[in-house]
């Protein structure tokens, strides 16, 4: 049960207060003075407080209110303060609320209009607080990472990506083949470097073949080698990626490319470490780490008879999946701004939400050609939606409308203050309070 503080010389008020709080399922704690109340607060956790303007018999100045006040806000920033003032003249009140008191109410109050605002600042509150909690715990989970692993510098903020890392470290160490599943442009090969660089084969090579790059009849040269005549244009002998790979890891992308005859070759690699060049009867032996990506649905592959089923199982003894940036929204600023680089020009709030709005079918690579082609075109003191080139960007509509979720959250971080949230999410001020009226959110 919520629990509110009633800071008021008046007996009278503050029991009746007290007595309108319990009729709504809220505690009450009374003091007289500011001393006592300072002193409840320094015992008592509390959810909010409603205080007097003033406290001396025939003071109407409101300066014992805002010395309170002002205490308050030193010792608990995030409490909210309710002020109550019995006289006409209001100025002292409306200076506090510039300075960050939640409301402020005239004798007698509106018994709904008190309890309308003290339960969405309790509820606001308590939304603020959930998510500090959850920052902290994701910042202590994000340090713990950052001080155990080699990260090779990876950007991100969303809890989904964490989850992806976290497990990548996990089965670094564990010497068996790792299957990365996650559309185009996702940042596959960064989650294969992590794996890498904490494996028992860290300080060997890290060789990368794409096998949606080259053609079918190449994939095979590539992997394994070849002798000099092996194919057309072979005029000398070369090694293959596997051997390049020797004592470390070899990265396999796009392993839905890789022909069946190349597949074949690869389960046998992959089960005794041995392989024979194109051209070549001398077996050779290696000793490589197999990490291997796909944008691919191998099941359905291997139902059509495209894909080994054997070797999926091979390849796919851990399965990482990497989600699209859409679903991971969170990483998309902390990316922009890596790619923008500390030098560039700062990114204006309606940029920001035209970012966050956009679908980004091209995940992390279609993001870091928009921000290169952003820090190249802007002209002016920050990065605005123009200069991104999104789809329709110019258009205010293109910009999707913030939903509730969102609504509550900029709120939350903005700590009420409706500008601040309004700036965040891109929008003017009165535009927000229209889409907070559409969706039934009560002003702050």
């Amino acid at each position: 049960m919520p629990t509110v503080l009633i800071i008021d010389d008046n007996a009278a008020v503050a029991i009746a207060l007290e007595v309108l709080f319990s009729l709504h399922e809220i505690d009450a704690l009374r003091a007289a003075t500011p001393e006592e109340g300072l002193a409840l607060l320094a015992r008592h956790p509390v959810d909010l407080v409603i205080q007097d303007m003033n406290f001396s018999a025939d003071t109407t100045s409101g300066e014992e209110g805002t010395a309170l006040f002002r205490a308050i806000r030193a010792g608990y920033p995030d409490l909210p303060v309710i002020l109550l003032t019995a006289w006409t003249h209001l100025d002292a009140a409306v200076e506090l609320v510039k300075a960050g008191a939640a409301d402020y109410l005239a004798k007698p109050w509106d018994d709904p209009r008190l309890i309308a605002s003290v339960n969405n600042l309790i509820d606001l509150g308590r939304t603020k607080r959930a998510l500090q909690q959850r920052l902290q715990s994701e910042q202590r989970q994000r340090h713990a990472l950052e001080s155990e692993y080699d990260l090779r510098g990876m950007v991100w903020q969303d809890p989904a990506t964490e989850r992806v890392i976290h497990l990548a470290c996990q089965v670094a160490r564990a010497d068996v083949p790792v299957l990365i599943n996650g559309p185009n442009g996702t940042g596959k090969e960064g989650i294969a470097a992590i794996i890498q660089a904490n494996s028992s084969v860290r300080n060997g090579p890290f060789v990368v073949l794409n096998c949606g790059a080259l053609p079918s009849e190449l994939i095979e040269a590539e992997l394994f080698g070849a002798e000099a005549g092996a194919y057309t244009g072979a005029s000398r002998a070369r090694e293959g990626k596997f051997e390049a790979a020797d004592g470390g890891t070899l990265f396999l992308d796009e392993i839905g490319n890789l022909p069946l005859a190349g597949q074949m070759k690869l389960l046998r690699v992959l089960e005794t470490g041995r392989f024979e060049r194109l051209g070549s009867n001398r077996e050779r032996q290696v000793k490589v780490r197999v990490i291997s990506a796909t944008n691919a649905d191998l099941p359905a592959m291997i139902r059509a008879g495209s894909f080994r089923e054997d070797l999926f199982y091979r390849l796919n003894v851990i399965e990482l999946r990497l989600p699209p940036l859409a679903a991971r929204p969170a990483d998309i600023l902390p990316l922009a701004r890596h790619f923008l680089g500390t030098q560039a020009r700062p990114l204006h709030p309606s940029a920001q939400a035209a970012l966050l709005a956009h679908n980004w079918p091209g995940n992390v690579r279609e993001l870091k050609n928009v921000m290169a082609r952003a820090a190249l075109l802007a002209s002016g003191d920050a990065i605005r939606v123009a200069d991104l080139g999104l789809p329709a960007a110019g258009n205010e509509d293109a910009v999707r409308e913030p939903d509730r979720d969102a609504i509550g959250l900029a709120l939350s971080r903005a700590g009420g203050v409706v500008a601040q949230a309004a700036a965040e999410l891109g929008l003017s001020r009165q535009a927000l309070y229209r889409r907070m009226e559409r969706l039934g959110i009560a002003r702050p």
